[in-house]
């Protein structure tokens, strides 16, 4: 069975990875912990069982690392993962944490899983870096990717059911994909469209109370007014249109599955800004069309209006009957 990693938490994934170690290495695989760098590792000391085979097994410390994304079709060889001429990478970030482990006699093997694809020229390319720059034999290195994930997982089918990987306990997860397409047309159309004049549509609730009833800032809620209530009226005399009918259900599409998803999982969220900003970074993350510059702010836009026009998070509950 083929899971959706992308749909998983960080905390999930390394649950995951923790459960599958504990096959190849041993029970005494710890899990991960922040270590006082900031990074989470988990750790196996002692002979492992099963890796990198029974006749060689892996001895010492090893160090283990899971590097979890909500992308789609993410690879190891991407600019923002790994890079020779760049440190602002997620392995560049890595090397001076392995170093320094290394350094103080903390690590002799090294094992990092990732939900990218990992092609063999970039596998080899990763380890020899890893190898030269931390000072760590070649064969003391590991990397996993998806396609090898999977096969552990055929291998160790009882992993995913320990790792509890149930759907239902999946994060605050949405689809960009209808979003996008009626970013990029707005965005096609928004200069005939902000030549309508006229004042933004008022929410079916008073925004203070709106704020309050979702536990909004006020500081958060006053910059998100500030900075897109004058696009609320270009988006909604654009999704009024006659000609925009299939954007509008599309819209209307998106809505019901962020609202739903949002009443799902509000209770992991302090603040409404926090679940604002847990959609903003997973729309521009999974979807490379919103993260372009020119679309991020109509993105943030359109987000705006949805809260505003009542479309998502709570109203009061004369609202609702």
């Amino acid at each position: 069975m083929k899971y959706a990693y992308e749909d998983l938490s960080d905390a999930q994934f390394e649950n995951l990875i923790v459960f599958l170690c504990q096959r190849l290495l041993g029970v005494s695989v710890q899990g991960f912990a922040k270590g006082p760098d900031g990074g989470r590792d988990a750790k196996f000391v002692g002979i492992a069982e099963l890796h990198p085979s029974k006749a060689s097994p892996w001895t010492g410390t090893t160090i283990i690392q899971a590097k979890h994304t909500n992308g789609y079709n993410r690879n190891f060889s991407e600019s923002d993962f790994f890079s020779l001429s760049a440190t602002n990478t997620v392995m560049g970030k890595e090397i001076p944490r392995i170093k320094k482990l290394c350094a103080n006699k903390q690590l002799d093997n090294y094992m990092l899983f990732a939900n990218r694809r990992l092609a063999g020229n970039a596998e080899s390319e990763i380890r020899a870096h890893i190898a030269k720059e931390c000072d760590i034999p070649d064969a003391s290195i590991y990397l996993c990717g998806l396609e090898q994930l999977e096969n552990l997982l055929k291998t160790f089918p009882d992993v995913p059911k320990l790792a509890n990987l149930d759907p239902v306990d999946s994060p605050l997860i949405i689809s960009p994909d209808d979003l996008a397409e009626i970013v990029q047309a707005l965005a096609r159309q928004k200069d005939g469209v902000s030549a309508v004049l006229g004042h933004p549509p008022t929410p079916r609730v008073p925004y203070e109370e709106k704020n309050a009833i979702n536990n909004m800032t006020m500081d958060y809620a006053k910059a998100q007014r500030k900075k897109y209530l004058k696009e609320t009226v270009q988006i909604s005399t654009f999704l009024a249109a006659p000609e925009n009918l299939e954007l509008l259900s599309m819209y209307e599409s998106v809505v019901d599955e962020f609202q739903l998803k949002i009443i799902a999982k509000r209770k992991n969220y302090q603040t409404f800004d926090e679940v604002m900003e847990h959609l903003v970074d997973l729309l521009f993350g999974r979807d490379p069309v919103l993260r372009q510059h020119n679309h991020k702010r109509l993105t943030r836009a359109i987000l705006f209006y949805m809260y505003w026009n009542c479309d998502i998070g709570k109203v009061s509950d004369a609202e609702t009957d």
